[in-house]
Protein backbone atom coordinates (compact mmCIF):
# COMPACT_ATOMS: atom_id res chain seq x y z
CA UNK A 1 0.00 0.00 0.00
CA UNK A 2 2.90 2.77 0.67
CA UNK A 3 3.08 2.83 -3.16
CA UNK A 4 -0.22 3.82 -3.33
CA UNK A 5 0.16 6.87 -0.70
CA UNK A 6 2.27 10.28 -1.32
CA UNK A 7 3.98 12.57 1.29
CA UNK A 8 1.57 15.68 0.83
CA UNK A 9 3.03 18.53 3.56
CA UNK A 10 -0.40 20.24 4.83
CA UNK A 11 1.80 22.62 6.97
CA UNK A 12 0.00 25.65 5.05
CA UNK A 13 -3.30 24.19 6.28
CA UNK A 14 -3.82 26.21 9.26
CA UNK A 15 -5.66 25.38 12.33
CA UNK A 16 -6.18 22.34 14.82
CA UNK A 17 -6.55 20.04 12.29
CA UNK A 18 -3.15 20.31 10.65
CA UNK A 19 -0.89 17.56 10.40
CA UNK A 20 1.94 16.48 8.04
CA UNK A 21 1.37 12.40 7.71
CA UNK A 22 1.24 10.07 4.62
CA UNK A 23 -2.27 10.62 2.59
CA UNK A 24 -3.24 9.09 -0.54
CA UNK A 25 -3.59 11.73 -3.44
CA UNK A 26 -7.08 13.05 -3.01
CA UNK A 27 -6.85 12.79 0.64
CA UNK A 28 -6.04 16.88 0.91
CA UNK A 29 -8.93 17.89 -0.85
CA UNK A 30 -11.17 15.56 0.75
CA UNK A 31 -10.54 16.73 3.70
CA UNK A 32 -10.73 20.08 2.74
CA UNK A 33 -14.39 19.68 1.03
CA UNK A 34 -15.35 17.69 4.49
CA UNK A 35 -14.44 21.02 6.30
CA UNK A 36 -15.52 23.45 4.10
CA UNK A 37 -19.24 21.57 4.99
CA UNK A 38 -18.59 20.98 8.49
CA UNK A 39 -15.50 23.24 9.86
CA UNK A 40 -15.61 21.10 13.39
CA UNK A 41 -14.53 17.88 11.94
CA UNK A 42 -16.10 14.96 13.09
CA UNK A 43 -17.85 16.92 16.08
CA UNK A 44 -19.54 19.83 14.05
CA UNK A 45 -22.51 19.81 15.42
CA UNK A 46 -24.65 19.70 11.91
CA UNK A 47 -22.55 17.00 10.84
CA UNK A 48 -23.35 14.96 14.46
CA UNK A 49 -26.94 16.06 13.09
CA UNK A 50 -26.92 15.05 9.53
CA UNK A 51 -24.73 12.19 9.58
CA UNK A 52 -24.07 10.68 12.75
CA UNK A 53 -26.45 10.56 16.00
CA UNK A 54 -29.06 8.46 14.16
CA UNK A 55 -26.23 5.65 13.56
CA UNK A 56 -24.99 5.47 16.79
CA UNK A 57 -28.62 5.70 18.17
CA UNK A 58 -29.45 2.51 15.74
CA UNK A 59 -25.70 1.03 17.33
CA UNK A 60 -26.58 1.41 20.68
CA UNK A 61 -30.53 0.02 20.60
CA UNK A 62 -28.93 -2.84 18.55
CA UNK A 63 -26.58 -3.48 21.40
CA UNK A 64 -29.34 -3.25 24.26
CA UNK A 65 -32.09 -5.46 21.91
CA UNK A 66 -29.92 -7.90 20.26
CA UNK A 67 -26.57 -8.58 21.99
CA UNK A 68 -25.02 -11.92 21.81
CA UNK A 69 -26.66 -12.58 25.24
CA UNK A 70 -30.16 -11.57 23.68
CA UNK A 71 -29.61 -13.25 20.34
CA UNK A 72 -28.73 -16.80 21.79
CA UNK A 73 -31.76 -16.67 24.07
CA UNK A 74 -34.19 -15.95 20.77
CA UNK A 75 -32.56 -18.74 19.06
CA UNK A 76 -32.60 -20.85 21.99
CA UNK A 77 -36.05 -20.30 22.30
CA UNK A 78 -36.50 -20.74 18.64
CA UNK A 79 -37.70 -17.00 18.80
CA UNK A 80 -36.81 -16.64 14.43
CA UNK A 81 -39.13 -14.22 13.47
CA UNK A 82 -39.04 -11.88 16.53
CA UNK A 83 -35.22 -11.47 16.17
CA UNK A 84 -35.31 -11.04 12.31
CA UNK A 85 -38.18 -8.49 13.28
CA UNK A 86 -35.99 -6.55 15.67
CA UNK A 87 -33.29 -6.43 13.38
CA UNK A 88 -35.50 -4.83 10.95
CA UNK A 89 -37.12 -2.45 13.20
CA UNK A 90 -33.74 -1.23 14.15
CA UNK A 91 -32.65 -0.98 10.90
CA UNK A 92 -36.29 1.31 9.73
CA UNK A 93 -35.02 3.71 11.84
CA UNK A 94 -32.31 4.60 9.46
CA UNK A 95 -32.04 5.29 5.91
CA UNK A 96 -29.17 3.45 5.34
CA UNK A 97 -31.11 0.79 2.69
CA UNK A 98 -33.30 1.41 0.18
CA UNK A 99 -36.58 1.03 0.16
CA UNK A 100 -36.49 -1.71 -2.24
CA UNK A 101 -34.08 -3.29 -0.11
CA UNK A 102 -36.36 -2.73 2.53
CA UNK A 103 -39.29 -4.52 1.33
CA UNK A 104 -37.05 -7.58 -0.09
CA UNK A 105 -36.05 -8.59 3.40
CA UNK A 106 -38.95 -7.98 4.99
CA UNK A 107 -40.79 -10.28 2.19
CA UNK A 108 -37.97 -12.69 2.79
CA UNK A 109 -38.19 -13.36 6.44
CA UNK A 110 -41.86 -13.02 6.46
CA UNK A 111 -41.80 -17.01 6.43
CA UNK A 112 -41.00 -19.14 8.86
CA UNK A 113 -38.03 -20.61 6.72
CA UNK A 114 -36.43 -17.36 5.56
CA UNK A 115 -37.20 -16.09 9.30
CA UNK A 116 -35.03 -19.00 10.86
CA UNK A 117 -32.36 -18.66 7.92
CA UNK A 118 -32.01 -15.24 8.55
CA UNK A 119 -31.72 -15.43 12.10
CA UNK A 120 -29.14 -18.56 12.45
CA UNK A 121 -27.52 -16.92 9.45
CA UNK A 122 -26.80 -13.40 11.66
CA UNK A 123 -25.52 -14.77 14.88
CA UNK A 124 -23.20 -16.92 12.97
CA UNK A 125 -21.66 -13.67 10.89
CA UNK A 126 -21.49 -11.59 14.02
CA UNK A 127 -20.63 -14.26 16.91
CA UNK A 128 -19.34 -17.52 15.04
CA UNK A 129 -15.19 -17.48 16.14
CA UNK A 130 -13.90 -18.52 12.39
CA UNK A 131 -11.92 -16.43 9.38
CA UNK A 132 -13.56 -13.64 8.85
CA UNK A 133 -13.71 -14.82 5.08
CA UNK A 134 -15.53 -17.69 5.82
CA UNK A 135 -17.78 -15.84 7.91
CA UNK A 136 -18.70 -13.13 5.55
CA UNK A 137 -18.96 -15.55 1.94
CA UNK A 138 -21.07 -17.61 4.24
CA UNK A 139 -23.80 -14.49 5.21
CA UNK A 140 -23.29 -13.65 1.54
CA UNK A 141 -24.91 -17.23 0.85
CA UNK A 142 -27.11 -16.82 3.59
CA UNK A 143 -28.50 -13.82 2.17
CA UNK A 144 -28.24 -15.18 -1.16
CA UNK A 145 -30.28 -18.15 -0.22
CA UNK A 146 -32.88 -15.94 1.19
CA UNK A 147 -36.58 -16.49 -0.39
CA UNK A 148 -37.54 -13.58 -2.68
CA UNK A 149 -40.41 -12.50 -4.86
CA UNK A 150 -39.53 -9.78 -7.56
CA UNK A 151 -36.93 -7.41 -5.84
CA UNK A 152 -33.18 -9.55 -5.26
CA UNK A 153 -32.28 -9.58 -1.24
CA UNK A 154 -28.60 -9.92 -2.27
CA UNK A 155 -27.05 -6.54 -2.13
CA UNK A 156 -24.01 -4.96 -0.83
CA UNK A 157 -25.94 -2.63 1.56
CA UNK A 158 -28.28 -5.34 2.55
CA UNK A 159 -25.31 -7.35 3.43
CA UNK A 160 -22.68 -5.20 5.15
CA UNK A 161 -25.95 -2.99 7.30
CA UNK A 162 -26.25 -5.19 9.97
CA UNK A 163 -22.63 -6.14 11.16
CA UNK A 164 -22.34 -2.56 10.60
CA UNK A 165 -24.85 -1.68 13.00
CA UNK A 166 -23.86 -4.26 15.70
CA UNK A 167 -20.47 -3.05 15.40
CA UNK A 168 -19.31 -0.35 13.55
CA UNK A 169 -15.98 -0.55 15.09
CA UNK A 170 -14.94 -3.55 12.85
CA UNK A 171 -17.33 -3.59 9.97
CA UNK A 172 -18.18 -1.46 7.40
CA UNK A 173 -21.56 -0.40 5.35
CA UNK A 174 -20.98 -0.38 1.61
CA UNK A 175 -22.82 1.57 -0.83
CA UNK A 176 -21.27 0.53 -4.10
CA UNK A 177 -22.04 3.52 -6.08
CA UNK A 178 -20.83 6.28 -3.42
CA UNK A 179 -17.68 3.83 -2.55
CA UNK A 180 -16.68 3.29 -6.25
CA UNK A 181 -16.53 7.02 -6.91
CA UNK A 182 -15.18 8.02 -3.19
CA UNK A 183 -12.42 5.54 -3.79
CA UNK A 184 -11.65 6.74 -7.11
CA UNK A 185 -11.10 10.48 -5.88
CA UNK A 186 -8.98 9.74 -3.23
CA UNK A 187 -6.91 7.34 -5.41
CA UNK A 188 -7.19 3.98 -3.40
CA UNK A 189 -7.49 0.66 -5.61
CA UNK A 190 -11.13 -0.57 -4.45
CA UNK A 191 -11.29 -3.75 -5.80
CA UNK A 192 -14.78 -4.10 -6.63
CA UNK A 193 -17.16 -6.74 -7.65
CA UNK A 194 -21.02 -6.25 -8.26
CA UNK A 195 -21.39 -9.46 -6.14
CA UNK A 196 -20.87 -9.51 -2.57
CA UNK A 197 -18.15 -11.53 -2.00
CA UNK A 198 -15.00 -11.21 0.90
CA UNK A 199 -11.82 -9.88 -1.34
CA UNK A 200 -14.31 -6.75 -2.34
CA UNK A 201 -15.38 -6.40 1.42
CA UNK A 202 -11.77 -6.58 2.46
CA UNK A 203 -10.59 -4.16 0.29
CA UNK A 204 -13.82 -1.94 1.68
CA UNK A 205 -12.51 -2.29 5.16
CA UNK A 206 -8.92 -1.40 3.81
CA UNK A 207 -9.96 1.46 2.24
CA UNK A 208 -11.73 2.83 5.68
CA UNK A 209 -8.50 2.14 7.06
CA UNK A 210 -6.54 4.23 5.19
CA UNK A 211 -8.89 7.07 5.30
CA UNK A 212 -9.60 6.93 9.23
CA UNK A 213 -5.36 6.82 9.05
CA UNK A 214 -5.04 9.99 6.75
CA UNK A 215 -7.68 12.25 8.77
CA UNK A 216 -6.51 11.02 11.99
CA UNK A 217 -6.07 14.41 13.20
CA UNK A 218 -9.68 15.19 13.01
CA UNK A 219 -10.61 12.10 15.33
CA UNK A 220 -13.15 9.84 13.61
CA UNK A 221 -14.50 7.79 15.69
CA UNK A 222 -15.19 4.10 14.43
CA UNK A 223 -16.57 3.70 10.25
CA UNK A 224 -19.60 5.67 11.64
CA UNK A 225 -17.59 8.30 10.68
CA UNK A 226 -15.61 7.07 7.37
CA UNK A 227 -17.95 4.69 5.38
Amino acid sequence: MEGNVVQANLSNDHGPHASNTKFFPGARAARRKFLQFFPEGFTDETYLAWERNYKWKAHRDWTQVLNQREMERLLARREYTELARRAIQIESRTNLLFSFEKMALRDAVRSPTGARTFATGLRDFLFEREAAALKFNRWCEVIGALPRKQTRVLTWPLVTVFGFLASPARHFFLKPRATLIAAEQYGFPFEYQSRPNWDTYRSALEFARAVRRDLSALHPQERLDIY
